[in-house]
């Protein structure tokens, strides 16, 4: 006979409690595949070319789910990973990571156009109620120290045992960004870590929407009588913007670069000019409760605070570290080697410009307003070149057979548009290509460009992916992006840039290209280094002023006649003029970023920081900051470009260097050897190896600053 069995009142409470929880869980995974199928945002992607985003179809009511159930499901891998029994490999902790959180990088690609592209107050909302949560999702991961003691495992074993040269990358990579955020701190201190990364985050959104207001709310209108000097293609394309605004019969010059900069270059009305300046440069510093320098001045504190919980005296040592600068004291000497030169070659535009106008019996002292209006009087003067001129061979539609020229004789790529409907999108205006090997017809991606400037787009031009290129789990096609703001024409017009906007489009298509030329394994390899990921989009530009380019794809806008001999040569003789206003606006920026990090935060006043720093560089008074520090959003509205603005001149010298190469080479700029050389070595690597080495094997030696003074018309100095 079996004894009785009693059941004791725990036992049945510990029996009800897990049927409790098993229900609670069936309901949760329920719930969770409701979310999956309904949420579009969530969903995998399907359709051509290994599946798109459904950008036709995502709407802002489902951000806030599809974020938090990214997040929930991105946790719940790597609690898999760390809490696995087994002991550490590169298989199950690295190469885990490297699958982990895939619903929520899908989201991310609609979260990005949204915030980016198509922003809107309702967006906004939604955006700064998610960045603590992000914040705290990302704590979470880089604080869990069962996952760190697994990288740390992982790590300490390549150091006696060393992988294969990708696995080792992407090992040496992960462990440096765990100890970078605070892995290896006390309990305590990865509290206050954490809890500085979410309130930066917050401030980092409302910076930048900040700044969106000021762009979308101060819009100068003109009149008929206020046009003088205007192009007739200007003028179109300002009457219609006015009148989308509501304001028929006006025109509307708005708060963004694209429409900023041909205003002041041609405008003949001064007080004008100063007031469509004066709302650009005061973007954020209005005084008013879209006024970003509290914020910033708060950001610095929190910055510097959360290095030295890790043992750093300031944010600029802590972020170059894995950078090619190493130390800002490096990026500073760059930087100082380069500024006396620029200020010197400023006094002498002014001084060129000061001598039209008063010719002219203009009766004033060139201030900032004046200097694009005045420096183009002295282009014309000094080398009978019209920017104007120039732009009615400079085509958006030409320029962009270029770019894909220029693709098909470096990379050996080939863009056929995609049937109209075939691929969504997320607004008319944006048009897409499919990218295919020449030679054997093997798809590499697609391209998505998205050319003009809208309420709810932030300003500038960027170059985004929505899928990276990795090989680990079956090889995966790019999709990438390249985003400009050129003023919408008039209907039936052609949309012309200027030639700064010519280069900035190649710039950008630099960064497409990157993306799309990657050959690397693991998406961590996929990332860059910032003073680095600049060089192959800047050297890109160079290709802009090749013969071959302008030959075939600078024609003039309206009689189809290919741009003059003539002209060119204008154009290739003033290559460097105006080099001390590009030089020292960008220089400025630069400089200020580093001595903003630099500085002692407590206290500080930012406008009073900005002026007196300002002043000890002697800032020439006729110009401003690109990025004057109110709407410096490269620095503010995230971390990417924090102390890191300087990487555009460390990029630059790599670039004039490299540049070098295919002058000297047999077949110039096209040349194939040298052409092989730079996608091999400079772009399909990506981060999978050590820049300064890569640099070196296409090189054969390190770059070196003299080809930067040269091509910027700057005297060579010894040192």
């Amino acid at each position: 006979m079996k004894p009785r069995q009693i059941v004791s009142i725990a036992m049945l409470s510990a029996v009800i409690a897990l049927t409790a929880c098993k229900e609670e869980t069936k309901k949760d995974t329920e719930t969770e595949n409701k979310s999956m199928s309904e949420n579009i945002l969530l969903q995998e992607w399907d359709g051509p070319y290994g599946g798109v985003p459904a950008f036709d179809k995502m709407k802002v009511e489902d951000v806030k789910q599809a974020m938090e159930t990214g997040m929930a499901l991105g946790l719940k891998d790597i609690e898999t990973i760390a809490n696995n029994t087994e002991a550490p490999t590169f298989e199950n902790t690295i190469v885990a990571m490297e699958r982990a959180g895939k619903t929520l990088n899908r989201v991310y690609a609609y979260n990005g156009i949204l915030s980016s592209n198509m922003s809107s107050p309702k967006y906004r909302a939604v955006e700064s109620e998610l960045a603590p949560k992000l914040s705290e999702y990302r704590s979470k991961i880089s604080q869990n120290s069962k996952l760190f003691q697994r990288i740390k495992a992982v790590y300490d074993a390549s150091k006696k045992t060393p992988l294969e040269a990708d696995q080792q990358r992407v090992v040496d990579l992960t462990y440096k960004r765990f100890e970078m955020n605070g892995a290896e701190l006390n309990e305590e201190k990865k509290a206050r870590y954490a809890a500085i990364n979410k309130e930066l985050s917050s401030l980092y959104t409302t910076f930048s929407n900040n700044v969106l207001h000021d762009e979308e709310n101060y819009i100068t209108y003109l009149t008929k009588d206020q046009l003088g000097g205007l192009s007739e293609g200007f003028m179109k394309s300002a009457a219609k913007i006015a009148t989308d605004n509501g304001q028929d019969g006006k025109y509307a010059i708005t708060n963004t670069r694209s429409s900023m900069d041909p205003f002041l270059t041609y405008s003949t009305e001064r007080e004008l000019r100063k007031q469509v300046w004066t709302n650009y440069y005061s973007r954020g510093d209005n005084n008013d409760e879209y006024d970003n320098k509290e914020g910033i001045a708060q950001i610095l504190k929190l910055r510097r605070e959360r290095v030295r919980l890790l043992g750093y005296d300031n944010y600029a040592e802590w972020r170059l570290q894995d950078r090619m600068a190493k130390t800002p004291e490096n990026a500073i000497h760059l930087m100082e080697a380069v500024w006396p030169a620029a200020i010197a070659r400023v006094s002498e535009e002014v001084a060129d410009m000061q001598a039209v106008a008063d010719k002219n019996g203009d009766d004033i002292t060139i201030a900032p307003w004046d200097y694009r209006f005045y420096a183009e009087k002295v282009r014309k003067q000094k080398y009978d070149l019209d920017s104007d001129e120039v732009k009615q061979y400079l085509q958006l539609d030409k320029l962009t057979q270029a770019l894909f020229y220029t693709a098909g004789r470096l990379f050996n790529y080939e863009f056929k548009p995609v049937a109209e409907g075939s691929v969504p999108v997320f607004h008319e205006d944006v048009k897409v290509w499919e990218v295919t090997d020449k030679d054997s017809g093997q798809h590499i991606g697609l391209w998505y460009l998205d050319p003009f400037a809208r309420p709810g787009k932030q300003s500038g031009a960027w170059a985004t992916t929505y899928r990276s290129h990795t090989t680990f789990d079956g090889k995966k096609n790019v999709l990438a992006s390249n985003n400009s703001n050129f003023v919408k024409p008039a209907p039936g017009e052609a949309v012309l840039v200027s030639w700064d906007d010519a280069e900035t489009f190649f710039h950008e298509f630099g960064h497409a290209l990157h993306f799309f030329s990657s050959n690397v394994k693991y998406p961590t390899l996929n990332g860059g280094v910032r003073d680095y990921t600049e060089f192959q989009s800047q050297l890109l530009e160079r290709w802009l002023s090749t013969d071959e380019v302008i030959n075939q794809f600078l024609v003039h806008n309206k009689t189809g006649e290919p741009i003059p001999t003539t002209l060119v040569a204008k154009i290739k003789k003033a290559a460097t003029f105006n080099q001390g206003f590009g030089t020292t606006e960008y220089l400025a920026s630069a400089l200020m970023d580093m001595k903003l990090h630099l500085a002692n935060p407590e206290n500080m006043d930012v406008a009073t920081f900005e002026r007196e720093t300002l002043a000890e560089l002697n800032m020439p008074k006729e110009l401003p900051m690109r990025h004057r520090t109110p709407h410096f959003g490269h620095v503010f509205s995230g971390e990417g470009y924090a102390t890191a603005y300087y990487g555009y001149m460390w990029a630059d010298v790599l670039t004039s260097d490299a540049s070098e190469a295919f002058k000297e080479a047999p077949g110039g700029f096209y040349d194939k050897e040298i052409a092989d050389k730079l996608v091999k070595y400079l772009f399909a690597p990506r981060n999978s190896m050590d820049p300064a080495e890569a640099y070196r094997k296409f090189r054969g030696r390190d770059a070196k600053i003299e080809a930067l003074m040269k091509d910027r018309g700057f005297p060579i100095t010894n040192e």
